[in-house]
């Protein structure tokens, strides 16, 4: 079973909450992101992702394929930290880290999120990134191979 594997480099930001606000005299609340490296960070992780899946000629997967996310955050590591120390057990949040991987993958790799249903995520000490894994369940590759352009049956 082949696999989409890409990595994204630079620090890893966590999807965080969203805020909402009512401007004075309208009637709809705008809703912004309280993180405002999480956008930049997202379109790194969709833009490595466009570009692998474009390289392996894959398409966006269909609404009912279920998906196995594995993904390893690396971060910079403090001087204060001791040399034995490998993992990173401080901030930030895995779940914040993977709800922005999700997301900045939605449309691109999947459909909806919500087709994700295995994941596993770890959070290390190395060059600021990650490194992403995506295997369909069931068998199939990841995505639905396009055709090529010299594939063309004539009616």
């Amino acid at each position: 079973m082949s696999a989409l594997l890409f990595s994204v480099y630079g620090e890893p930001v966590p999807q965080g909450s969203m805020r909402a606000f009512l401007p004075k005299g309208w009637n709809r609340p705008i809703i912004t992101a309280a993180n405002k490296k999480t956008k930049p960070w997202r379109q790194e992780i969709a833009g490595a992702a466009l570009a692998t899946m474009e390289k392996d000629l894959m398409d966006c997967a269909g609404k009912n394929v279920p998906f196995r996310l594995t993904v390893t955050f690396y971060f910079q590591k403090p001087k204060s930290t001791k040399k034995s120390v490998l993992e990173k057990v401080t901030k930030p949040d895995t779940d914040k880290l993977i709800r922005s991987v999700l997301d900045a993958l939605t449309g691109i790799v999947w459909s909806d999120d919500s087709q994700v249903v295995e994941i596993l995520a770890r959070k290390k000490f190395g060059q600021p990134g990650a490194e992403i894994r995506i295997d369909e369940i069931g068998g199939l590759p990841p995505a639905r191979m396009l055709k090529p352009d010299w594939f063309a049956i004539p009616f």
